[in-house]
């Protein structure tokens, strides 16, 4: 299948299929499938591979009886445009994250370093 071009967005799960076979070289669903986190059903391994082939980020060969399943772009370019923004959000991320304000963690009273995701969701209104 031709590859598309590629979309800017990736979901948790189709980056973090993309970070196996970019590891592995090439792997089959069952392969990938062992490879994840919270491990999904195969079905569902086979239909995120599937959409990653639509979107053109992956590539399939039949060996044996079996698809293998490449990345067909490099990591570099697949990093990049995780992490390019939707323009029609940009500025709405740009704004919100500008009121937010910084305060450590602590411990026993003492700021400590620590790790922390923060999830924000935009929807546009019309």
């Amino acid at each position: 299948m031709p590859a598309k071009s590629a979309p800017s967005h990736l979901s948790r799960r189709e980056r973090q299929i993309l970070d196996i076979l970019y590891q592995r070289g090439s792997a089959g669903v069952a392969e990938i499938q062992a490879g994840l986190p919270q491990t999904p059903s195969y079905s569902a391994v086979r239909a995120l591979v599937r959409i990653l082939e639509e979107k053109g980020h992956v590539n399939h060969e039949e060996r044996d009886g079996r698809y293998v399943y490449a990345p067909t772009i490099s990591r570099e370019k697949a990093s990049r445009s995780a992490v390019t923004p939707d323009p029609e959000l940009a500025q709405a991320a740009i704004n919100a994250v500008r009121q937010w304000r910084y305060e450590p963690a602590l411990l026993n009273g003492q700021p400590i370093e620590t790790a922390t995701t923060i999830t924000v969701n935009f929807q546009l209104e019309p």
